[in-house]
């Protein structure tokens, strides 16, 4: 079984300043995020819930940052990889928000899918081409394994749409809201005579933030085994009518 758990970077400089931000503009953390990044550590550190084989990290400065600090409580070396980066802004990068309005206009990607943020820039289409053939290889490389990466909101918004099989060709109807140094949690399955299918834990964990500014702290306990051997297969501890065979 692979566990695949996408991580969102602490609050970046780029979230508070709204700012176009590749490699050029990525500021990096806000001081907030670089205390957000520290509780997921922290977090991780107590409970042990995540037992990683790969840390894997966007190399753009705000992920690279948030993987350092986590980094420790894994006990994993970081393996940086470009292709899980945010939608790439081209020559548009580092400018405010405002300032690319001003000189590029607006974009609408429901619209106009196929029509780059600024010049040199990703459309919709090759962002989530990038993020998706990424995630195969990644997934194929280290199957059987768990596996976290440090990354954007764009990019699991993208593991969304690739694992649930929806168009690559225009944004979806839906919108996703991925806070900042949270958790998403997925589990790919190998069903009897059926092909491999992802299903999604857990989405937008961010409990480990919920104490920021508060009078205590979470106390962290060790986390207790969330599944139970059954023939030798793990399986949950109660299985949901969907997981069997009959089920869709």
């Amino acid at each position: 079984m692979t566990h695949l758990y996408l991580i969102r970077h602490g609050e970046a400089v780029c979230n508070v300043v709204p700012t176009l931000a590749g490699m050029r503009g990525d500021a990096g953390l806000t001081p907030r995020g670089v205390l957000q990044a520290q509780r997921l550590r922290d977090r991780l550190a107590a409970t042990g819930e995540i037992a990683a084989d790969v840390l894997i990290s966007s190399t753009l400065p705000r992920a690279r940052q948030t993987a350092e600090i986590i980094a420790p409580a894994l006990g994993l070396p970081i393996v940086w990889e470009d292709g899980v980066q945010e939608l790439r802004p081209g020559e548009a990068d580092g400018l405010p928000w405002e300032e690319y309005l001003a000189r590029y206009g607006e974009r609408d990607f429901r619209r106009e899918p196929f029509r780059p943020l600024s010049p040199g820039g990703e459309h919709w289409g090759e962002f989530m081409l990038r993020v998706s053939t990424t995630l195969d290889r990644i997934v194929r490389q280290y199957r059987g394994k768990t596996i976290v990466i440090v990354c954007h909101g764009g990019v699991i918004d993208t593991a969304f749409l690739f694992f649930s099989g929806m168009s690559a060709l225009a944004l979806p109807p839906l919108e996703f809201a991925t806070r900042n140094a949270s958790i998403t949690h997925w589990e790919l399955r190998q069903y009897e005579g059926q092909a491999p299918r992802w299903r999604l834990l857990c989405y937008n964990d961010d409990l480990h933030v919920r104490d920021i500014g508060a009078e205590e702290r979470i106390r962290w306990p060790r986390m207790a085994p969330q599944s139970v051997a059954i023939n030798g297969q793990q399986e949950p501890a109660v299985p949901l009518p969907t997981e069997e065979s009959e089920g869709g």
